[in-house]
């Protein structure tokens, strides 16, 4: 969910009325509804412990990686309680693919035993609670509110992160200081679903060191146009779609803003 090495760009200044932002964004949103309306969670869990100890593989570590890694994981061990007495040397052998598995393992080791000894062995439902269980920082505690409780939250990843400043809607670099000022731009309801289809839209098309400029459907709504590849043919080739649904529905929405 997290990629390492990613750089900061200037986020570019624009003149708009606190409506006119709001406005574009929510349109924004609207455009990237369509294009991904399939967007999710891209980590496998089937409850929330699953999903509270997938995010923490997922620091610095690709959610496919995650994903390869979790059906071993998840089969050893499967309550709280399992974690909370886990070998350290099993688990880390487990989770070593994911990397810094040291501290990955401590987390969650630590987790486990924080929920047996706080909770009952079952994940809080409230954010203030979350955020003091070992390995659970602010942006995990919304991905498991958003996805595991229905609580509606803001996931600033890299992803969100750097496409909230390139389009434009807020200029900070802090994470909590992104979710808040995004976060008054829409509906509480609309929390989740944003944060998963700008994560997609990051993923597939406004990438970090290349964005297909010249083949995003929503250009015309964004101030960063032009900060990537501009051939129309060579910006089409750095899409990375993750199905035949994605690609006609980028397609489509290319098409549609022409």
């Amino acid at each position: 969910m997290s990629l390492a090495g990613e750089t900061t760009e200037p986020a570019p200044v624009t003149h708009e009325t606190p409506l006119a932002l709001t406005r574009r964004a929510r349109r924004i949103n609207r455009a990237l509804a369509e294009i991904y309306p399939d967007a999710h969670c891209e980590l496998d869990f089937a409850n929330p412990l699953e999903l509270a100890v997938a995010t923490i593989l997922s620091a610095q570590c690709t959610d496919v990686r995650v994903n390869q890694t979790t059906p071993e994981l998840f089969a050893t061990y499967k309550t709280a309680a399992d974690y909370a007495s886990a070998d350290r040397a099993e688990l880390e052998a487990i989770i070593r693919p994911t990397g810094f598995y040291r501290n990955k393992a401590a987390s969650i080791i630590g987790l486990g035993q924080a929920l047996c000894d706080k909770y009952g062995g079952e994940l809080p439902r409230r954010l203030e609670d979350l955020v003091k269980l070992p390995g659970i920082g602010r942006k995990t505690a919304n991905v498991i509110l958003g996805n595991a409780f229905d609580v509606p939250g803001i996931t600033v990843d890299t992803h969100f992160g750097r496409l909230a400043r390139r389009f434009g809607w807020t200029r900070e670099t802090d994470p909590v200081k992104v979710e808040h000022l995004v976060g008054a731009l829409f509906p509480r309801q609309e929390w989740t679903m944003l944060s998963h289809r700008m994560i997609f839209h990051g993923r597939r098309v406004c990438h970090a060191r290349r964005p297909a400029c010249g083949a995003c459907p929503i250009a015309d709504l964004c101030p960063s146009y032009g900060i990537g590849e501009m051939d129309p043919v060579k910006a089409e080739a750095l899409l990375r779609p993750a199905s035949a649904r994605e690609a006609a529905n980028l397609a489509a929405a290319r098409k549609a803003a022409r």
